[in-house]
């Protein structure tokens, strides 16, 4: 049974950081996201972080200061060389990992240089998962590595496959050669992302994964298909988890249990 949405974005209003690829033309309310559980019977979830408010966490703490720590939690976004006092203070706000958002070209951090090393040293000793947006096929490249880092590792949106045939994509096969999986956890989330069925790699990833190490997301309010997708369309847990519990996945990685 999927009890929770586990990847939503909640903003009030829209200031988008110079830069930023997109900003949406209106605001993803609390209330707005939370009808949408009641309606679909989902009893909580997570707020991630939206990219075109860069590292500025303030709209996701004041959501989270108004919902139940039991039900709900967070994802930030962070500089790599964000203070010890600045984590300390958005984990006690509710948020349970940092978003790496990598797609189009940006570059993935250097795992061995000290920065980077200093900043998953910050992660592990809070419990801080670490969430990718990456590009399937970049991100093949660098699962093994990530995935060594001794923390939990948590893939967005089905790994962003590129693949029509899962026996063919990098990323599944990229699971596949990892023998070690006990840290690796995939967010079955925004199929319309991917431009085919994204079924035949949901059902090759719950062969190779423990079913405790999937959680289902709807990413409302589905930024740049706001006009394409409403809730209710991605709101299709059965179709890719068959039947599975999300509790100990959202227990593991965002300390809520409903």
């Amino acid at each position: 049974m999927i009890r929770f949405d586990c990847h939503a974005h909640v903003y009030e209003k829209v200031t988008a950081i110079p830069g930023a690829r997109y900003a949406p033309k209106a605001a993803a309310p609390l209330n707005e996201w939370l009808d949408h559980q009641a309606t679909h019977g989902i009893k909580g979830g997570v707020i991630v972080q939206v990219s075109f408010l860069g590292t500025d966490n303030s709209e996701l703490c004041d959501a989270l200061s108004k919902l139940d720590r039991k039900r709900f939690t967070g994802v930030g976004v962070v500089p790599l060389n964000v203070a010890t006092a600045e984590l300390d203070r958005l984990s006690a706000a509710g948020i349970r990992g940092i978003r790496w958002n990598l797609v189009r070209g940006a570059d993935v951090p250097d795992l061995n240089a000290p920065p980077v090393k200093s900043f998953l040293s910050k992660l592990r000793t809070r419990n801080l998962h670490l969430e990718v947006h990456l590009e399937g096929p970049r991100l093949a490249k660098h699962l093994a590595p990530l995935a060594d880092q001794g923390l939990n590792l948590v893939i967005d949106h089905f790994g962003l496959p590129s693949d029509p045939d899962p026996r063919n994509d990098p990323l599944v096969r990229a699971v596949r050669a990892r023998e070690d999986r006990t840290n690796l956890f995939f967010k079955f989330s925004a199929a319309y992302r991917v431009g085919f069925d994204v079924a035949p790699h949901a059902f090759s990833l719950l062969e190779l994964l423990d079913k405790d190490h999937i959680v289902w997301g709807s990413d409302w309010p589905h930024t740049q298909h706001e006009g394409l997708v409403s809730y209710a369309q991605a709101h299709h847990p059965t179709k890719f988890t068959g039947g599975i519990s999300d509790a100990t996945a959202a227990q593991t990685l965002y300390r809520i249990t409903g």
